[in-house]
């Protein structure tokens, strides 16, 4: 079992930067890929951003790519996620997520459905 606890979220006016963490415990020796989606009301869980076991490689949605970055301290079995730039349509509830088998394709690091563990959630409510 892997716990993950996100915290970091809040409100913030266009424009503006939060940064989410994600700190995970248990059987950390077994996550592989960390990852970031958001759901918004009445809409779909989605992808955000995500990183490899090693940092060697990050992946992001195209809505985010260039304002958000995703980084991870090994050490400290968490994981970063740096927004900036917020736009209303950030608004959501941020999930921190790992893979515990390894992927290799973007395609496979993105998808929710492979994501074995999940946080409880973090609030983000960016204002125009």
């Amino acid at each position: 079992q892997v716990q993950l606890v996100e915290s970091g979220g809040g409100l913030v006016q266009a424009g503006g930067s939060l940064r989410l963490s994600c700190a995970a415990s248990g059987r950390t020796f077994s996550i592989y890929a960390m990852g970031w989606f958001r759901q918004a009301p009445g809409k779909e869980r989605e992808f955000v951003a995500a990183i490899t076991r090693s940092a060697g490689t990050v992946y992001y949605d195209e809505a985010v790519k260039g304002r958000f970055t995703i980084s991870r301290d090994n050490a400290k079995n968490t994981v970063y996620l740096q927004m900036d730039s917020l736009k209303p349509e950030d608004t959501a509830v941020y999930y921190c997520a790992v893979q515990t088998a390894s992927y290799s394709t973007r395609v496979l690091v993105t998808t929710t459905r492979l994501y074995d563990y999940w946080g409880q959630g973090t609030q983000v409510t960016v204002s125009s």
